[in-house]
């Protein structure tokens, strides 16, 4: 009869491994967190016996100074997902309607059905954009809209002055989360100016994480900002010492690490672009991605068969489309690799 493990020895077993070339379904960092980030957690365990803040206060301080925003504009969520939770909790009654394209993230339907909303969805343009003109329709009568820049899974972004004519021809009524969980793989061109969005539409919700460029999934560190008025409100939704210390640290030394964060996300675009540039020389066509991620559309090809007979961990989509996180190079040859075979 074989010895009982002990639970430390399972809690081991079961931890993910530091870096696995195929697991590309989550658009997570492909590297671990960077050293001063780790040596900032491993100082925060010796207060693991203590509670946190009641409510994260120093944290929403420390991130509006740099979004530059008043701190009374900022929101603390467990994970982007957590922010959004938060602003439906405080917004929205069951049986109102939110708008979404098709596809989206995979959350936002989940969402929706958690706080008992009607969800509407709007398929995307043929080239992977969203349909603003058809999305602004919908959103009349909803009480929340969603846009994501870059959009997950296509990874494509709308110019900014689309998103203003977008926003412009929308209810004042209507909260609008502009999710921008990739926003920080986005050139200083492409970018939209936050905080002054969010002084212009005060039915406005810029969304953010720490999970993707920042390559710190694990902690659960969203936030968001918007106008002080709607601050309040979704500040009353903020969960008591639902933040915990590392979070607090690890954001503190991860913008006293920028430079070399910047370094890491230069490097990923870097492979993004190798990746589809190799795609396409292989005559496989995937969208404009701006992000962590590839998105190849449906096509003749079964791409669900082509990448799980190669034992990669991808995120596939009901009409056949995929989205493959960018990893290391080890990754993008086993993609290129299960590609080729699938052409010949």
């Amino acid at each position: 009869m074989a010895a009982p493990r002990g639970a430390l020895v399972e809690a081991v077993d079961a931890l993910p491994p530091a870096v696995n070339p195929l697991a590309l379904s989550l658009n997570e960092f492909p590297y671990p967190p960077l050293p001063a980030v780790k040596a900032a957690l491993s100082a925060a365990v010796d207060a693991a016996n203590r509670y946190p803040e009641f409510l994260p206060e120093r944290l929403r301080s420390l991130i509006a100074g740099r979004v530059g925003v008043d701190e009374g504009q900022v929101i603390i969520g467990v994970g982007a997902t957590g922010v959004i939770m938060q602003v439906l909790h405080a917004v929205t009654s069951p049986g109102d309607t939110m708008v979404m394209s098709a596809p989206t993230f995979d959350g936002y339907p989940i969402f929706a059905q958690m706080a008992r909303l009607r969800s509407v969805t709007v398929d995307l343009d043929v080239y992977g954009h969203h349909n603003l003109h058809a999305m602004a329709d919908a959103a009349r009568d909803a009480r929340v809209v969603v846009v994501c820049r870059p959009h997950n899974p296509t990874g494509t972004i709308e110019p900014a002055e689309d998103i203003e004519r977008f926003l412009e021809s929308i209810p004042e009524d209507t909260v609008v989360l502009l999710d921008e969980a990739y926003a920080e793989f986005l050139g200083p061109a492409n970018r939209i100016d936050g905080p002054r969005l969010v002084e212009r539409f005060r039915n406005v919700v810029v969304v953010r994480t720490f999970s993707k460029a920042y390559g710190l999934a694990g902690l659960r560190i969203g936030y968001g900002f918007c106008a002080p008025q709607l601050a309040r409100q979704l500040w009353t939704m903020q969960l008591p010492f639902g933040i915990g210390l590392p979070a607090l640290v690890a954001v503190a030394a991860s913008y006293d690490a920028e430079g070399q964060l910047r370094q890491r996300i230069r490097m990923i675009s870097a492979e993004r672009r190798f990746l589809q540039m190799r795609l396409r020389s292989m005559g496989v066509y995937s969208t404009d991605g701006q992000a962590n991620f590839v998105y190849l559309p449906a096509t003749g090809v079964p791409w669900h068969d082509v990448f799980d007979d190669a034992g990669l961990k991808v995120r596939h989509y009901a009409d056949g489309g995929v989205r493959v996180t960018v990893g290391t190079r080890e990754s993008t040859r086993e993609v290129l690799r299960a590609t080729r075979l699938a052409l010949r």
